[in-house]
């Protein structure tokens, strides 16, 4: 522990350990716990300035705050391609409990991209464990998602000597066919990218669960994108207690340099000032 009261440990888990951060509130009694879920692949190493900064600012507010790296990820036992949707579903709960036990007050969860669809399919299955959920630029169709994650690899092979003939139909047959591929660096076995690719996020109902969804927008864009406010919409037909803001910055977990987005982590306080009145 250091000056500040930041703990890093190793949980227990099955298969191996899972490194987690934690940053306790900075208040005599706690307002809340919150457990923070990164996003996947390099976009988590992209992410993790802008994951420390807002996990401070919540420490601050009174918040305390847990970081898990998910199995295969990070400082966590396992190997990327060993990574199942269903291990993560498991490390979740597992930090949860922690959590829960550590502060006596509500959990709340935090996540970035996959992992905040991750989040939220976890608060599906157990909807009494959570009591609201903060999605930063969540991933709202898994099978666009795993495309795009694709791409990176038809990328790499184009620049290669002699390349240009794997396109994404090309991995996905290969996928389909029972083989891991690399993309990007990342073993990616078929059984995650399966699961992967059902994720729709507007299938989703948690009726009257508080959801504050987060977009980052850059440039002269305003307002959330046609695709959230669908989702959203979506949503509050169904009797979802969810809201949407557009903030802007630039899409930090995917820049080629390390960046602050300060709009982001402002809104997101907005957000829990508003759970406690």
């Amino acid at each position: 522990m250091n000056a500040s009261g930041l703990e890093a440990f190793f949980l227990p888990a099955e298969p191996g350990t899972r490194f987690a951060l934690f940053y306790p509130a900075q208040q005599v009694k706690p307002r809340g716990g919150v457990l923070y879920v990164h996003p996947f692949a390099e976009e988590m190493n992209k992410s993790r300035r802008m994951a420390a900064l807002q996990a401070r600012a919540f420490a601050a507010a009174g918040y305390s705050v847990l970081q898990i790296d998910l199995y295969g990820c990070g400082d966590s036992a396992g190997d990327f391609g060993d990574a199942r949707w269903d291990i993560w579903h498991r490390d979740l709960a597992l930090a949860a409990d922690w959590l829960a036990n550590r502060v006596a007050a509500p959990v709340h969860l935090w996540g970035l991209r996959l992992g905040a669809t991750l989040a939220l399919d976890c608060w599906r299955v157990q909807p009494d464990r959570f009591t609201s959920a903060l999605l930063w630029q969540p991933v709202a169709n898994g099978e666009a998602f795993a495309t795009q994650f694709l791409r990176l690899a038809v990328a790499g092979d184009a620049l290669r000597e002699g390349g240009g003939g794997v396109t994404t139909d090309s991995l996905r047959r290969r996928l389909s066919g029972g083989e891991s591929i690399e993309v990007a660096g990342y073993t990616l076995a078929p059984a995650l990218l399966s699961d992967i690719d059902k994720l729709r996020l507007s299938d989703y109902t948690l009726t009257g669960a508080p959801m504050h969804w987060l977009e980052v927008r850059g440039g002269t864009a305003t307002g959330p994108s046609t695709a959230a406010q669908r989702v959203i919409t979506d949503w509050q037909a169904k009797g979802m207690n969810a809201t949407i803001e557009a903030v802007n910055g630039d899409s930090f977990w995917a820049t080629q340099e390390i960046v602050d987005a300060p709009a982001l982590v402002q809104a997101s306080m907005r957000c829990y000032e508003r759970l406690v009145q």
